[in-house]
């Protein structure tokens, strides 16, 4: 791959002759959105009991998290911000192995930073089920009847497939 330079002599020159051409007079058909990528088979939906609200004050609440690698729980043991908060792990960790977000597929620090508590707890208890167990259900028993039945944690609706 080749590097281009760009100097500031002739820039101005540039970006005139791109202003003065012409429009194109229609503009293509939008192309077809591409079908959703299907979900490999480390990975695991989820959905936040509140839910991540971004810059623009859209929610979102469901997501994806991979399986973690060996090298996702070594690689905070050298980060600066963990040595310093050993609290911060997990919120490194958990930017390492969540995939997708609702519509944000880069999920840095800064978004598991701006979550909320109770997202948080969540997530760091979803990451220990998938990571320790390999699945989202969990054996339950009922208070009242005591009795015994599996519940998914990935957040699925009842009914819905």
């Amino acid at each position: 791959m080749r590097r281009r330079t760009v100097s500031g002599g002739g820039l101005d020159e540039v970006l005139e002759s791109l202003a003065a051409a012409p429009a194109p007079a229609e503009a293509p058909a939008a192309a077809p959105a591409p079908p959703p990528a299907a979900r490999r088979p480390d990975e695991f939906d989820f959905e936040l009991p509140r839910g991540y609200v971004d810059d623009e004050g859209r929610t979102h609440r469901t997501g994806t998290m991979r399986l973690a690698t060996a090298r996702d729980e070594l690689r905070p043991q050298i980060d600066l911000r963990v040595k310093e908060n050993p609290a911060y792990l997990s919120v490194v960790l958990l930017s390492q192995v969540i995939t997708r977000l609702g519509t944000i597929t880069d999920v840095h620090v800064g978004v598991v930073e701006r979550m909320y508590a109770t997202d948080v707890a969540f997530l760091q208890d979803f990451y220990r089920r998938i990571n320790s167990e390999g699945h989202t259900h969990a054996a339950v028993t009922c208070p009242l009847c005591q009795g015994s039945f599996e519940v998914d944690l990935s957040g699925e609706r009842l009914g819905e497939s």
